[in-house]
């Protein structure tokens, strides 16, 4: 992959209005080269935009019925697609804006959307509910950030998200979590989280994040956002939702890797990522204790095609075991 950096001077400018906003968009911020080969596998995971519009199919197309029915988890079928959602750049920027270098990555999906298929347009809302156990805080060192990867063109008919300063919504409380442009709405099930009455104000300040392929789109847990429509005819969108945390913020779940640490697709994954790359998510990395002459001996009998040169660099020393009873 291509390791050509932006301008300190443009990432800093991101950096920084990321903080004050909540938000930031780097256009084409991944180059062409290093998307092509995970778009040549798109079609593994989803229809192209004509099979899907002339229901080539059915069967295939049902589950865009759904707004949510065109995400599919990482690890992807597609080893091209599973190292890009990690690409240095992205683990980079990460690492910037979050102001440390020890990351997890805790959620990584890919998203179709097509024209007709569902109604995107959504409620402003942020997703806090679904990320932590707690609620968002200001603090850097407890926050999170959210990134859209575009895989191909997203102008404002193809259905960019659409975000909110957060000056103009920093003093709103944490719940109600959604804001619906006029009044009337209601969630039975969960009556306090949905304002009944419309915030049309925000509507007014929101940021349509259209872009070229390769956009990064960021934004915070405490930000304000939503969907909207696609209405250009016959038209598809492919984008990477991945999410970074600090390493130590446990509280910043949405699943376990390991309920797919037995499929064929993230053994790939680990026989072909670095290092630096599996520890975002949680494998222990060089020089780790964990890392002895017993576990380097038996590993390859998980992973036969993983290349453990750069754990044999470092090898760590057993930590002695004690032999105390922990206390009660």
């Amino acid at each position: 992959m291509s390791e050509v950096q932006p301008s300190a001077d443009r990432l800093e400018q991101f950096a920084r209005i990321w903080d004050e906003e909540g938000f930031a968009i780097l256009p084409a911020y991944i180059p062409p080269s290093d998307l092509a080969s995970a778009v040549a596998e798109l079609p593994l995971l989803f229809p192209a935009a004509d099979d899907y519009h002339n229901r080539v199919d059915p069967q295939r197309n049902r589950r865009f019925d759904d707004e949510f029915g065109g995400i599919d988890d990482f690890p992807f079928a597609g080893l091209a697609l599973n190292l890009l959602a990690v690409h240095p750049k992205v683990t980079g920027l990460a690492e910037r804006l979050l102001r440390t270098s020890d990351l997890r990555v805790f959620s990584i999906e890919a998203w179709a959307k097509y024209t007709g298929a569902a109604d995107y347009d959504q409620h402003l809302h942020r997703d806090y509910l679904s990320h932590t156990l707690v609620v968002p805080s200001a603090d850097v060192r407890y926050s999170e950030v959210e990134m859209f990867l575009y895989l191909g063109d997203v102008p404002p008919e193809l259905g960019p998200p659409a975000l909110v300063p957060l000056r103009y919504t920093a003093a709103l409380p944490m719940i109600p979590n959604w804001y619906p442009k006029g009044d009337g709405h209601r969630d039975p099930d969960r009556p306090t989280w949905v304002s009944p009455t419309g915030r049309p104000d925000l509507y007014g300040h929101e940021i349509l994040a259209a872009g070229p392929a390769g956009t990064i789109v960021a934004y915070t847990n405490r930000t304000f956002h939503r969907a909207t429509q696609l209405t250009a005819p016959r038209g598809a969108r492919y984008t990477l939702h991945i999410n970074y945390r600090p390493a130590s913020n446990d509280w910043q779940h949405r699943h376990s890797w390991l309920r797919h640490a037995n499929t064929p697709q993230w053994q790939s994954f680990v026989e072909h990522a670095p290092p630096r790359q599996l520890a975002l998510f949680g494998w222990p990395p060089p020089g780790h204790p964990y890392w002895t002459a017993d576990t380097l001996a038996v590993i390859h009998q998980r992973y036969p095609g993983l290349d453990l040169d750069p754990w044999k660099e470092k090898p760590a020393k057993p930590e002695p075991m004690s032999t105390s009873r922990p206390a009660v």
